[in-house]
């Protein structure tokens, strides 16, 4: 369907309608699949036939949500896992081996940070850490042991937004392979694989869902990549149910929607926080006074509805805040309709060490908001009440 615009290809691409022709995407909930013959079976075991084998790393279901999201991604193949970190989790065992060495951002997920630092270090992989943004740190780090670089841009929850195609420069001299994880802007606004980058990966429980109502992950890369991510997946199994695949394939269908729509609250919402006197800082791609904004530009079709602002008073402010909102819900999740309020230091970073979170970036005052569909007015309300709190 390369020839259709992407808001056809989120409704369209990857159906696969059956002989009760269905309009809307059927969810195939087996475990297993039957065979006319003893032949076929062994022909689809092995490989040498095309078909389903077992629901573990073949389902129809799934198929549909991988194929959607790779014609959104703009790669050539995708595969969908049981969550983003199951998502992390196939990229690391997939690619990585005793000896080989990940060089990464520091501004990311927490679990991201922890499952490098204790489970890829555990086997033997390096791990090296450098700032985002300094590309001189990038490329002093990056050597001939270097397989695999991985970065958020934009970066949750401090919006750092990295330049892809720099670092991608970068790790192909080495012969390195890029990974991006893009959750906060989603397809819906960068395709990081037309920008130099070999992976994606994705949270697809954040703004793919977009209401908060089940988990999942993807890789999206070049079919020989993806490969090697079905044969772990078969041997290891962090598998997308058929029915979350299902919602997420729903969630597809809106996503640019809502993604236009989250940007233009998060926007009103970041020039008004700018202005407040309680608010120290804020970290939103949108605001021209941010130091990304230039490139976010450049790189994005949209700024996304995650911020971040910084209160004086450090977590004690924070807190207050927190507890004094009314309409907002409190939860480390983001990608949601309603509006979600939390203190990074203390839930989604709060397995780093002092130390680790200090270089990351996160401070006891910072408060991180991803910004929902509600009517902005009303967002703003919520807010000055809280803020009055402080």
């Amino acid at each position: 369907m390369s020839e259709y615009n992407d808001a056809t290809l989120a409704i369209r691409a990857g159906v696969r309608q059956t002989q009760e022709q269905e309009n809307s995407e059927a969810i195939f909930t087996t475990s297993s699949f039957a065979y006319a013959s003893a032949a076929e079976a062994a022909a689809k075991f092995s490989g040498d036939a095309d078909g389903n084998v077992y629901s573990r790393f073949t389902n129809p279901t799934v198929e549909m949500f991988e194929k959607r999201l790779a014609a959104l991604e703009k790669g050539e193949a995708a595969i969908a896992t049981a969550s983003g970190m199951a998502a992390l989790m196939t990229l690391g065992y997939s690619l990585l081996k005793a000896g080989d060495k990940i060089v990464c951002s520091r501004n990311i997920f927490g679990s991201t940070i922890k499952f490098f630092n204790t489970y890829m270090a555990k086997y033997g992989v390096e791990v090296a850490f450098v700032d985002a943004t300094d590309y001189e740190a990038w490329e002093a780090e990056i050597d001939s042991k270097t397989r695999l670089c991985y970065f958020e841009t934009p970066s949750n929850p401090l919006y750092e937004v990295v330049d892809v195609p720099r670092v991608a420069q970068l790790a192909h001299a080495q012969g390195a392979l890029l990974c991006v994880d893009t959750v906060l802007a989603t397809p819906a606004l960068q395709n990081p694989l037309t920008q130099g980058a070999d992976i994606v990966m994705q949270s697809a429980t954040k703004f793919i869902d977009g209401q908060g109502r089940c988990l999942g992950g993807a890789l999206i890369a070049s079919q020989e990549i993806v490969n090697e991510f079905v044969a772990f997946m078969r041997s290891a199994g962090p598998t997308m149910s058929p029915f979350n695949a299902w919602v997420l394939l729903n969630g597809l269908e809106t996503l640019s929607l809502r993604m236009k729509a989250h940007s233009e609250n998060a926007q009103i919402l970041a020039e008004y926080l700018e202005q407040h006197p309680k608010v120290v800082k804020v970290n939103y791609g949108g605001l021209p006074s941010h130091k990304y904004h230039e490139l976010a530009s450049k790189q994005q079709k949209g700024f996304g509805g995650v911020l971040s602002f910084e209160l004086a008073g450090g977590q004690e402010s924070a807190w207050s805040f927190i507890d004094n909102t009314k309409l907002m819900s409190i939860t480390g999740n983001l990608g949601d309709t309603k509006t979600l309020v939390t203190h990074p230091a203390t839930t989604t970073h709060g397995r780093l060490s002092d130390e680790e979170k200090v270089k990351a970036g996160i401070k006891p005052g910072l408060v991180r908001l991803s910004v929902g569909l509600e009517d902005i007015q009303d967002i703003i309300k919520d807010v000055e009440h809280a803020l009055e709190s402080i």
